[in-house]
Formats: C-alpha cells, sequence, structure tokens
C-alpha cells in the first residue's frame, strides 16, 4: 500500500476502539481436555498465503529502512532475485498457499509486447516489467506450490481515448503466464481501488469509472481467462483506519460499499486489504509497541472482517472472502514488525479470522522490509516465519471450536490436524506474564516460542534457535513429546500436534 500524504493517516486513523472483542475470538465450548471439539469453520487449504509485491519483480522505489536520513520514505531496491535457492527453499515451506503478485506498483507497471525493446516506461506507466522478471515469478510458484493472484494496470497508459480501461497489458500478461507454463488463479481488476489518488488512477477517478472499467474487466476475463476467478473490491481497512469520512471524500476517496453495489452479483470472491496502524515512515501515529499485546489491539482485525463480512453479505452473499493484503503496520511496517513481539498478533489473527470462515489470509510480504517474513537483504527467516511454517504444520482446514481457556490471557485456537484423521492441532497465545496450563488428556508433540526481550529478532522453539540447513531444509523444529497437558510460559506461543485425539469432526 503505497501513502504519499503524511497528513492523510492523521487524519483518517481511528483509535477510539471497543474496550474488547475477546468474546468474538475464541468460541470455546466446555470440555474435559480434550473432549470432541465441533467443528465451526472450514478454510481454503492455501489459508496461509503471502505477497510478493510487483516492485519486488521489477525493482524500484519500495519503503526504506529504518536506518537512512530521517524522513527517508522510500530507497531504490533491485529486483528480487525469485530463482535464489535459499529463498525458494524458505517459501516451500509455506506451501501450499497462493502468492499475490501486486501491490500498488502494479497499477502503473509496463509489461512490453513479445520483441518490443523498452528502455523507460511509457507514458501513463511508472515501472517496467520485463518478460523474464515475470517468467521467473511463474518460475518461483510452481517451484513453491503457490498459486498466482495478481491485478492489472489502472493508470493512464492502460486506457482507451476515452478514458476507459484497456485490457491490452492484461492480455499481454496472461498469455505470457500461460507461456510460462502457469495459469492465473483469480485477479482484482486493479490494487486499492478505494484510494485513487494514491494508486495511480487518472485524477478524478470515481465510481462510475470503475462500474464501467470492471464491466470491461468482466467482459474481457470471461472470453480471453473463463476460468480465472474474479476477485474485489479490495478495499482497505474501512472499517477502521480508513473509515469513511467528509476528509475522506474529499480527498477523492472511494467507498468499497458503493463499488459492490455498481456490479452486484460479479465477483467470485471478495477481498479486502487490512492494516491495523501506519508505520513511523508514513505518518506520526503511534506505533502501538506498547500496546502489542492488548486485547483491543490483537482484536481490531475483528473490526474490518466484520465490516466486510456484512458488505459481502449484501452485495456478494454466499462469496467466500479473503484478506489478501495484511501486516502489522501499512508503509512497510513499524521497526518491531520484524520482532517476536509481532508474531503474537500474526498467530491471533489467522485463528480469529479462521474461525470467522475468511479463506484466505495472505500476508505482506513475503521478503520485503519491515513486515517481511524473511529478511529481504540476509535472506534470514524472521520470527513471524517459523509461526507461519508451525502453523501450516498443525492447524488444517477444519476450524474447530478451541477447549475452554484457563485464563482470558490464554487465547486459544483449534484445527483439524493436516493429514491425520481424528488428529488436532492446538494454537495457545499467552499475553500474561504468568504460565498457563491446559489439560489435553491424550499425548503428542509441542513447540513453544518464546522471545527476550519480546522485541528479539531471534525466536526460540523449545529453547533452540530454528534454522535452515545448507540442504534447504529447516531443523530444530522436531516438537518435545507431551504429557497429559500443555504448559505455556507467560508471553509466549504454543503449537500443541495431537494425532491420537480422536475427535470426529476431524475424521
Amino acid at each position: 500500500m503505497q501513502v504519499t500524504r503524511v497528513k492523510l493517516w492523521n487524519i483518517l486513523f481511528v483509535s477510539a476502539l471497543p474496550l474488547s472483542l475477546a468474546a468474538c475470538v475464541s468460541l470455546r465450548q466446555p470440555t474435559n481436555g480434550l473432549a470432541p471439539l465441533p467443528r465451526v469453520a472450514t478454510v481454503d487449504e492455501r489459508f496461509l498465503s503471502y505477497n510478493v509485491e510487483m516492485v519486488e519483480v521489477t525493482g524500484g522505489r519500495f519503503w526504506a529502512p529504518y536506518d537512512g536520513p530521517k524522513g527517508e520514505m522510500y530507497r531504490m531496491r533491485p529486483p528480487t532475485n525469485l530463482a535464489d535457492r535459499r529463498l525458494v527453499a524458505m517459501a516451500r515451506q509455506l506451501g501450499p498457499a497462493y502468492i499475490r503478485i501486486s501491490g500498488t506498483w502494479a497499477n502503473s507497471t509496463y509489461l512490453p509486447a513479445p520483441g518490443e525493446v523498452v528502455t523507460s516506461p511509457p507514458p501513463g506507466f511508472n515501472q517496467v516489467l520485463t518478460r523474464d522478471q515475470w517468467r521467473g515469478a511463474v518460475a518461483f510458484a510452481a517451484a513453491v506450490d503457490a498459486k498466482i493472484v495478481t491485478s492489472f494496470p489502472a493508470s493512464a497508459g492502460a486506457r482507451h481515448p476515452d478514458g476507459s480501461w484497456n485490457p491490452e497489458q492484461a492480455q499481454r500478461l496472461l498469455d505470457l503466464t500461460r507461456e510460462a507454463g502457469g495459469e492465473i488463479h483469480s485477479a482484482e481488476l486493479f490494487n486499492e481501488p478505494t484510494i485513487p489518488p494514491h494508486g495511480a488512477f487518472p485524477k478524478g477517478y470515481g465510481v462510475a469509472d470503475f462500474a464501467r472499467d470492471f464491466r470491461i474487466f468482466k467482459s474481457w476475463a470471461a472470453k480471453a481467462a473463463p476460468g480465472m476467478k474474479l476477485a474485489g473490491a479490495g478495499g482497505t481497512a474501512e472499517g477502521t483506519m480508513m473509515k469513511h469520512t467528509p476528509q475522506s471524500d474529499s480527498m477523492g476517496f472511494l467507498q468499497s460499499e458503493d463499488l459492490l453495489a455498481a456490479n452486484p452479483g460479479s465477483l467470485d470472491i471478495v477481498t479486502y486489504h487490512f492494516y491495523g496502524n501506519v508505520s513511523q515512515r508514513c505518518g506520526s501515529s503511534p506505533s502501538l509497541k506498547d500496546t502489542a499485546l492488548s486485547a483491543d489491539w490483537l482484536d481490531r482485525t475483528l473490526i474490518d472482517a466484520n465490516f466486510y463480512g456484512a458488505m459481502r453479505d449484501r452485495h456478494e452473499p454466499g462469496k467466500p472472502m479473503w484478506l489478501n493484503e495484511t501486516a502489522q503496520a501499512a508503509c512497510g511496517g513499524s521497526p518491531w514488525a520484524q520482532t517476536f513481539l509481532d508474531s503474537f498478533r500474526f498467530l491471533n489473527q489467522m485463528g480469529a479470522l479462521a474461525q470467522k470462515s475468511v479463506q484466505v489470509v495472505a500476508h505482506n510480504t513475503l521478503a520485503a522490509s519491515d513486515y517481511g517474513l524473511i529478511d529481504q537483504d540476509t535472506l534470514k527467516p524472521r520470527p513471524n516465519y517459523w509461526a507461519a511454517v508451525l502453523w501450516k504444520r498443525t492447524m488444517g482446514a477444519t476450524v474447530l471450536a478451541p477447549p475452554a481457556s484457563p485464563s482470558p490471557g490464554l487465547r486459544l485456537y483449534a484445527h483439524c490436524l493436516p493429514g491425520k484423521g481424528g488428529g488436532v492441532g492446538l494454537l495457545a497465545i499467552n499475553t500474561e506474564a504468568s504460565a498457563q496450563s491446559l489439560p489435553l488428556g491424550t499425548k503428542g508433540r509441542s513447540w513453544v516460542l518464546t522471545g527476550q526481550p519480546l522485541d528479539t529478532r531471534e525466536v526460540l522453539v523449545n529453547g533452540r534457535v530454528p534454522a535452515l540447513t545448507a540442504s534447504g531444509n529447516l531443523s530444530g523444529l522436531d516438537g518435545a513429546l507431551l504429557g497429559a497437558s500443555l504448559t505455556v510460559p507467560g508471553q509466549a506461543i504454543a503449537f500443541a500436534a495431537l494425532p491420537g485425539a480422536g475427535n470426529p469432526a476431524c475424521r
């Protein structure tokens, strides 16, 4: 998400929230240990997914590291080497997934025609995606078991003389994807159409313009890519940070409600973006570091899930809902986004949204800026990467009502264990200072994530530092044997795999 007006965030940021939404987070059932846990939802097998921004593929000005000059927002970055064996090995551990190659920069990216030589972006575009770069992205997706999700240019160069959308660039991307042996699973028309002034849209772009463009998009896709799913509208945090106000209207912002109402019943997937805050790069709003374990911060994601869920029910009833771009904070993340402290938000968000049947949660990004799962310069896994790997290994597509928690500060989530009939996977997030124990009544294995201080960049799993071996395998994730209970230290996170739980909903 790109922002060019610092004052925007101070105007739109809404800090007043309900004291707690904890009652919405866990559908807890009184149980005796792991008595049968009923199914409450089912999510996509690629539920945990991630973004690779288009600017990562092309290279360009992306969010600047915090070690630069005061006020530096962007810094030139070379194209990410998607063929790097270490990066491929780490991403493969997160499969199966969706890889969303989009972002604000995709709205103004030019793809040359076969044989065309381009030395600079043509008029109406801001950057160039070479054909080899896109071939590399398609190859990367295949290598890591990821299905491609994208969006198309919205800028002046991608339009007919009358201002309407021209699908020529979309057709080129589709043709090149097929030529490279891949396919586009689903596509939004544009990235974040609710904030046209910050997405390279033509000046004065409005709801009627989007409604017209979407009809062109739908007609083109029906002929050119009948198997490609149409997604949208892709609005951003309109339930919280980007609420509709007179100021937002004066800035030319649009509302997802109006965009969906203009072409109801036209989507296969309803998408939205969510950031709970904005980083220091784009304004003076608080970093929220001191409240990172509070219920208000952890539950904030539910406000937008409910907001967009109700909107989906009005205009696209029954359609799956995806949160296809999210992270700790917009504008690349706060400095602590790359620490263990953010793993509490990261995992709680997935647990809470899975219970609400949000089908996909795509983290922004895989390996770029402070919110990346992987450090883009060193390719070192960050704490959230290890959290993601353990989620993939223990939390399957069937979502269960979790067992009763012994404390309000111990958040519990339960899913069927992947590949183990009757098995249960548990996630326990302890935000309290004291240890908490949970009776299980069955044996299994556990992985306890700890870090001291909490904003450390080195997470421990069962007291050891996990690592990526030279062969591309992960070490330090064997798990500890569990007895009849699970103990979670204070301000720590635990996963448990219980293959012998015999849960009827998991058979």
